[in-house]
């Protein structure tokens, strides 16, 4: 005897839809700026300033494409084939997030190294002012995300790379006001190879992340062995094999197991006593657990 237990999530109940509203208000904020401080960049000629402009172009993009997302993840599915729906798409956008960033990063290490041993005119005032209207508008665009951060990788994502850019505008204060002091504008290249540090940083950071949830690894908070000790403990139940668990995305792992119960054992009870304990202990809200008696042989033949 054999049963299931089918637990769906609602469409558009990932954590990042959930939190939508937060890029599309921090979107609106660094797009607008962005076209302000590429425009100084340019005709200040800071590598810092075009630097967190590039930056900034990669957080449009990126929260862009977190928001585009977030609504394919939300669409019902007219083809009746994407059994899992399209909520893959938010970890698509954090992983778009995370080459974005590195290459950035890298664009600003290979201008820094073009600079080396040229003579650089450096317009401070400018760079400044543009310096700390970023910092106003990056801190605004970090208290929005932060609220959905620690729930979705998508939004994760973008705070990041509103993090980077916040520190990005840090770094173009500092370099604005170490020129004026010094009259060196190496500060400013020097800077600038310290923002790609970090940016490279924090993108490999949430790669690994990324990657872990595309290779369906076990949520970090979720550990197998004690998810089937926890199930083996449910009365009726002796034995658990084929045991998975996985992120579809932030805020919905999945989880399949086969639970072994002696023959004249109630199946619907043990698969209620289940559920609830994969929902109460784990969070899982969408679990598929058979049943089978302890005769059934079945499984052995399994090769994979």
């Amino acid at each position: 005897m054999s049963g299931h237990s089918h637990s769906h999530s609602p469409v558009g109940a990932s954590a990042g839809a959930t939190h939508r509203w937060r890029l599309q208000v921090a979107f609106g904020l660094i797009a607008a700026f962005f076209v302000v401080e590429l425009v100084t960049a340019v005709t200040s000629g800071s590598l810092a300033l075009l630097s967190d402009a590039g930056h900034m172009a990669a957080d449009v993009v990126a929260l862009g494409a977190a928001l585009v997302a977030t609504r394919i993840a939300s669409r019902p599915d007219p083809t009746g084939r994407r059994t899992f729906g399209s909520y893959r798409a938010e970890v698509f956008a954090s992983g778009l997030a995370v080459l974005l960033m590195l290459g950035v990063a890298a664009y600003i290490v290979i201008g820094a190294i073009e600079r080396f041993g040229e003579e650089v005119s450096v317009a401070t005032g400018p760079m400044l002012v543009v310096g700390i209207i970023g910092l106003v508008v990056n801190l605004i665009a970090l208290t929005l995300l932060r609220g959905g951060a620690g729930e979705s990788l998508n939004v994760k994502g973008a705070y990041l790379e509103v993090v980077a850019d916040t520190l990005g505008s840090v770094g173009v204060i500092a370099a604005a006001i170490l020129i004026s002091l010094t009259g060196n504008p190496l500060w400013d290249t020097g800077i600038a190879l310290a923002i790609a540090a970090f940016v490279a940083v924090r993108a490999i950071m949430l790669g690994r992340e990324v990657l872990a949830v595309l290779g369906q690894h076990a949520p970090g908070n979720m550990d197998p062995d004690d998810v089937a000790r926890t199930l083996a403990g449910v009365p009726g139940v002796t034995d658990v094999h084929d045991l998975h668990v996985w992120t579809l995305t932030s805020g919905m792992n999945v989880a399949t197991a086969h639970l072994v119960v002696h023959e004249a054992t109630d199946p619907h009870d043990v698969l209620d006593r289940a559920r609830q304990v994969m929902r109460s202990d784990y969070g899982v809200e969408h679990a598929t657990l058979q049943v089978e008696p302890d005769t059934h042989t079945g499984c052995h033949e399994i090769t994979w």
